[in-house]
């Protein structure tokens, strides 16, 4: 008996940050020109439809395949395509077919296979992968369902779940609590007070945050003016410090040279000035350039290391603990998704079935009028080819025989009669 070919099974395979070092996945890397390469590599390799996600965290494959090495054999072609051991690759490398690739791909949708939980850019790295992939030729209508899934899933994640309220990072916890403070950051004015790393590393996701306007200073000019060109804004002098903080909405200090830069009085000036509007202060500085009585000025709001680490930390207990809720809910989803599908592809052959039982139904009416002599050879015609495969199958191949009659009783429910 011949064999007949598989039908097409969704495959997510590749490199992530569970599986491979960072230095072998920036190795792998698809950038967008070299895609239409990699997906005509992929297709050689077996997948019909197919997309390629390269993110900081993950560079996968997902697609529909049909052969049982199309996941293997794409690995092995970009492996081969990016100048690196096809068996270094297979070795790391991470593999799921079916049912088991719907989970992870709804899984990555809802950013629960990132490095960190509910971080939002991989939505939207995978939805410029679908469209890149749409533009090429890459996609069909099997893909595109579960990809569809994939987004009802992660968007049921994030509107149900708290898996992306809490701010993880430092950095990240600062710039929430400069929005909780002043709201939209682009009517913010900034005041970079230094060149340390983190205060940089801060105020690059302030600018990215939407920060309006910021000035550096140093006390180094030299500095701060290159300081000034990297963020693309003003620079100053330290001397100009105090005037500098008046209008200054959220100051990062970043010096740690031992002295304090901020004290009491310079602050409490700036207040008066500012008529009371409030201010926010990061000092990421060790040891620290902020004097902590800031702190009890009314208007004032000085965060340190050790403030930022202890939100970030609750951030993190947080999104663990929504992550096992948001879990759930791409199980039950992905059960959801592969049932539905299950009953697509069963419709065809229960109209086929329903077509063939009315036509011999009309053939017996045509033959006979007496309706007790009809029914008796519907019957006998509906039962003689299923009753000849399991006698066939019986003789040929006793345990699939065994198989198929036990399908049967399920799917006619013989188990009542008994």
């Amino acid at each position: 008996m011949a064999e007949e070919p598989r039908a097409g099974r969704l495959v997510v395979v590749g490199l992530d940050h569970r599986s491979a070092p960072a230095e072998l996945r920036e190795r792998l890397f698809i950038e967008e020109p070299a895609v239409p390469t990699a997906l005509q590599e992929l297709r050689s390799a077996g997948f019909s439809e197919v997309l390629t996600l390269s993110t900081c965290d993950r560079v996968v494959a997902i697609g529909i395949a049909s052969e049982t090495e199309a996941a293997r054999n794409g690995l092995q072609r970009l492996a081969r395509h990016a100048g690196l051991n096809e068996n270094d690759v297979l070795a790391m490398a991470r593999s799921f077919e079916g049912e088991a690739a719907i989970a992870q791909l709804f899984a990555i949708a809802s950013a629960l296979e990132s490095q960190i939980l509910g971080e939002p850019q991989v939505l939207g790295q995978l939805k410029a992968a679908h469209r890149l992939a749409r533009e090429l030729g890459g996609l069909g209508g099997e893909l595109e369902a579960v990809l569809q899934a994939a987004y009802a899933c992660a968007k049921r994640v994030r509107s149900e779940t708290a898996i992306a309220e809490h701010p993880v990072s430092m950095a990240a916890c600062a710039v929430q609590l400069a929005r909780d403070l002043h709201g939209e950051l682009g009517r913010a004015s900034g005041l970079l007070i230094g060149t340390g790393d983190m205060g940089q590393l801060l105020v690059d996701q302030l600018q990215r945050a939407g920060l309006g306007q910021l000035v550096v200073v140093a006390r180094q000019p030299h500095r701060a003016e290159a300081l000034a060109r990297a963020f693309g804004c003003n620079f100053a002098s330290l001397s100009e410090l105090d005037r500098l903080l008046i209008g200054a909405d959220v100051i990062v200090a970043c010096q740690g040279e031992g002295r304090l830069a901020l004290t009491l009085p310079m602050v409490a000036q700036a207040l008066r000035q500012r008529r009371r509007r409030p201010m926010f202060f990061a000092d990421m500085a060790v040891p620290r350039d902020v004097e902590p009585a800031i702190n009890d000025l009314d208007g004032a709001f000085l965060y340190g290391i050790d403030d930022l680490e202890r939100v970030a930390l609750a951030g993190r207990t947080q999104r663990t603990l929504a992550a096992e809720a948001a879990r759930a809910i791409v199980a039950e989803e992905a059960r959801r998704f592969s049932e539905s599908r299950a009953e697509r592809r069963a419709v065809p052959a229960v109209v086929a079935l329903r077509r063939r039982f009315e036509r011999l139904r009309a053939e017996i009416l045509g033959e006979t009028g007496d309706v007790e002599r009809a029914t008796e050879l519907l019957i006998n015609r509906l039962l003689h080819d299923p009753s000849e495969a399991l006698r066939r199958l019986a003789a040929e191949d006793p345990g699939l025989q065994s198989d198929a009659e036990g399908l049967v009783r399920m799917l006619f429910r013989l188990e009542d009669e008994a």
